[in-house]
Order: C-alpha cells, then structure tokens, then sequence
C-alpha cells in the first residue's frame, strides 16, 4: 500500500530512533481492515525498530481499526482510529519518533506546563485525510500525550465513523473533544489549545518556573512568524545582533494558502511549503525562536519589556511587530455559537462535509469566490451573499463563478442572522439592502469569506492605530513609539502581499538595526 518512495523517506526518518515502537492493532473485523493491515505492515518494515501487533486490549481502543503506540511494552496515550494517510500520515511519523526519544519541538517553558497538568485528560481529534489543518491539531495533542501520561490523544477519521459523527453533531473539522466535551472546533493551533488548557488549569502557569533560565537583554525582538516577521528576524541577524521571533505559530496566514502564484522568481508553490522554506531559511542564522506562544503585555522604555503566555519576560532595545491579520467574522447572530455545527470559515476543509448538500459563501471578493468555486464541486449548490452591490473578486474568477449552473450570486445582501436546528445550521437569514425586506435560505453550511482584521488588540493605547485597527507606520516602518517598528499585513502598509510584507519585514529590520547605532 505504501509506495516505494514514501518507504525510503520512512527509512530515512527513522534511521536513528532511540526506542523500540510498537504499533498494537485492536483485534477484531471490518471492512477496511485489511487495509489497515496493509498499510501498518508496510509502515513497520522500514524499521527495525518498529513493530507490529494485533491482539485484544481489552477496551483501550476504540474498534477493529483503532491502533495505539506503546514504548517498551507501555501505551503512551497516542492512539489513531482509522488509516492515517493523505494529512496524517506526517502525525504518524511524528508520534513514532517523538516516542522513540526524538526531541520535542516545543518550548521549554510549554513543556514544563503540560508537565504540572495533574488531571486526566483525553483528547479525541475528529479529522478528514483532506483537511490541511487536521494534522496540527493532532501532532500538537501527540506531544503532550508523550510528555504526560495523564494525557492521551485520538486521532478519529470521521469518514469511517459516521454514527459518532452524527451522534456528536459534528459538521467540521478539526473537532476537539475533551474528556467527553466539546474543547475545540475549527482551525486551531497549539497556541490557542494551551490558551484553552492554561484557562481550565490557571494554577498551572508558574511564571517563576517559566523565567528559570531567561534571555540576556535582546537586541531586536520580532513578534510573528509569516513572511513579514521572518524576513525581519532574517535580516536582524545578519548584523550579528542578538535576536528573538515570537510566533503563535509559524507561518501565520500564509500556512493556510492552499496556492500561492504570485511570489516572484517562485512560479508556483504551497503555504505549507512556503512555511518550510521560511523556517528552513531562519534556522540558517542566530535566532532564538519561542514559537506556539504569545505576548500578552508589553512595558515600554528605552528597554522594552515582553510578558509571554508561557509567564516568561523578554527584555528587549528593539521591537518588531509582524503580527499580522485574522478572518474577519460576521458579528451576528447564530456564527459563534455554530462554529463546528455548519459555519466554517475553510473551505477546503469542511466543505466534503457537505456533499451533496445546499451552502452559502459570505463575501464577494477573491477569497469569497474562490471558495464558492471550490465548493461548487462538491456541494448541491453554493449561494454567494455580497454585501455591496457588485461583486469585488477579480473578473476571471466572477466570469468562472456566474458560468457554474449551481453558484447563485445575491449582491446587496446584508446577513442578519444563522439559524440553527437540534444544533445543526439550517437556515440564513439575510436583508436586501434596496427594499430592506428579509429572506431567508434553506442551507447546512455557511462559509464566512469577508476579510481579514489586523491581529494588533494587544497594542491598544500604546500605538498609534487607523481606525481599522491597523498600526501606523511612516516610510522606514517607524510607529509612534521610539523603538518600536511594525511590518507585513498588521500595518497601513497597502495591498496585503507576500511579497510587500517580506520587503517591508526587511525594511523594518534595517531601521531598527539603524535606530540601534544611533541610541549607541
């Protein structure tokens, strides 16, 4: 099942594992089993070091095509319902060697939290193989099972479990249950999952513990990790100062780009690939890299003082902000509350969920559009709702969309509100914007395409912002504060571009390094 060339890269990821692996099958029959069989077989013979087993476990897997991780005869909480290919398949490979001894990725600060987590917590991660932001769920949840063995985390296939996706009202994915109870829906990162852990377990953040060993005084600190803070760090470094990147996640917007086209001298790539390459590069240089976490506060001054998620304090001379942008959301009634239920904001993700079923695209721009005409394939028919009354997509994509039989384009339209039943959407309620009357669309899914808002709340009151919220800048990406400069798509920087941000991510580098010599 498993070709020859993905065999040699196995081979070549497991070359120097430290422990033995052994993946234990659930005894028992179904019709995708051999399968399964299959494929777990041809995974463990590019290792000696990997094994194989089938037998009863006595209630600690799920069914007959669940399988578990044990270490030296131990289950280590990792377990995978269903095949792990297309996404997942890099989660496997992860989980093996993560168990076998290979280095987490994951600050020391995060990993002394989820150390101090003395409760029992079982995470289920309901996936589909074609979800592009499945897998950072379930490699996140795999390591903290391997750190703490009162965690466990099961990656579930919702296609070949359809009774417990219908008994849990479950309509998108990634879907994270804990202990039983809904803990996450949508896209998620490991920031935002330790956010949620931190809450259930306040206690827990020891910010004593966190500064143990802190940072000397930096001399350029960059908060964001896509194109803009990553050139920015880049070019810091290669003055030979002492710098540090913050990132919630690497990558940031850009690692959610299914095609990318217009990045000069690169004629086609992937937001996953650019990521790669982008943290590739930075891993050439000198640069402290505290990734999966937040700044929550910053003390100005001549130095700059940062507080993290993680309770740890950077001291710095310089600060970058590359923070970036986020989806834009409705703001109405019904959205929130059915995040996971039928409103999604990806399309590609969520929209197999809706096969053959009736949806809406809010938004008329390129995102919009181009969602539309991705779920055009998919679903029975796609309504798009365009809140101005043409639509703003570029003309290539409009004449596409308006050429599908099942895309219908509504300008004018003013969502109102999401109804749900028996906690599944089932309707949109919208208002024509020329007669004010209200309709209403029969539909199971609404996708949320209307822009994106700059990720710069935590800097309220201390800069200068446009009434957008972004961060003012002048030509050298100065802002209001002495010190403090800001790049990429969280600026007034115009036209939100890969290609803009990674210049001006190099252009604020500059000027801080500059704004350095001078202070002396």
């Amino acid at each position: 099942m498993l070709s020859a060339e993905i065999l040699d890269a196995v081979k070549t990821y497991t070359a120097h594992m430290k422990n033995d692996v052994t993946l234990v099958l659930q005894a028992g029959e179904h019709e995708k089993r051999a399968e399964l069989v299959t494929f777990l077989s041809d995974f463990v013979s590019a290792s000696e070091h990997l094994h194989f087993d089938i037998r009863d476990t006595e209630g600690q897997l799920r069914s007959p095509l669940s399988f578990m991780l044990e270490v030296d005869g131990l289950a280590n909480g990792i377990q995978f319902s269903g095949i792990p290919g297309g996404h997942e398949f890099n989660s496997l490979v992860l989980a093996v060697l993560h168990s076998s001894g290979t280095a987490l990725k994951l600050d020391d600060g995060i990993q002394q939290f989820i150390r101090r987590i003395d409760e029992p917590l079982k995470f289920e991660i309901f996936v589909s193989l074609s979800c592009h932001n499945c897998p950072d769920v379930v490699q996140a949840l795999n390591q903290f099972a391997t750190l703490n063995p009162n965690i466990s985390s099961e990656m579930i296939d919702g296609g070949l479990y359809p009774e417990l996706i219908e008994g849990r009202n479950i309509q998108g994915v990634p879907s994270v249950f804990l202990n039983g109870e809904v803990f996450a829906n949508g896209k998620v990162d490991t920031a935002q999952l330790l956010d949620k852990l931190s809450a259930l377990n306040p206690q827990l953040v020891d910010a004593e513990s966190s500064n143990h060993n802190p940072l000397p005084t930096q001399d350029v600190t960059v908060i964001g990790g896509g194109p803009a803070g990553v050139a920015a760090a880049i070019y810091a470094a290669r003055k030979g100062i002492k710098v540090t990147l913050i990132a919630d996640r690497m990558g940031g917007q850009v690692k959610d780009t299914q095609g990318i086209e217009n990045l000069i001298s690169v004629p086609k790539t992937t937001g996953t690939e650019l990521t790669g390459a982008l943290q590739t590069h930075m891993n050439d240089y000198d640069i402290t890299l505290k990734e999966h976490i937040r700044v929550d506060t910053i003390e100005n001054g001549t130095i700059k003082t940062l507080t993290l998620s993680s309770g740890e304090k950077i001291a710095t001379r310089a600060l970058i902000i590359a923070t970036g942008a986020k989806w834009r959301e409705l703001g109405v009634t019904g959205e929130k509350e059915n995040i996971g239920n039928g409103v999604a904001y990806c399309p590609h993700c969520d929209g197999p969920f809706f096969k053959n079923k009736d949806v809406a695209v809010i938004g008329g721009g390129n995102s919009g559009i181009e969602a539309a005409l991705d779920l055009a394939g998919i679903v029975k028919s796609v309504t798009v709702l365009e809140f101005a009354p043409a639509l703003r997509a570029d003309q290539i994509l409009v004449d596409q969309a308006t050429a599908r039989e099942n895309i219908n384009i509504i300008s004018n339209a003013a969502t109102q509100r999401i109804i749900a039943d028996n906690g599944k959407v089932c309707a949109l309620e919208y208002e024509d914007r020329n007669s004010h009357a209200l309709h209403s669309v029969e539909l199971s899914g609404v996708f949320v395409q209307i822009g994106l808002i700059p990720n710069s709340d935590f800097l309220q009151g201390m800069l200068e912002t446009s009434p957008y919220g972004e961060v003012i800048i002048n030509e050298r990406n100065e802002t209001s504060a002495p010190g403090i400069f800001a790049c990429g798509d969280v600026t007034t920087v115009p036209y939100k571009q890969i290609v803009i941000a990674m210049g001006e991510g190099s252009k604020a580098a500059l000027s801080a390094f500059d704004y350095l010599l001078k202070q002396g």
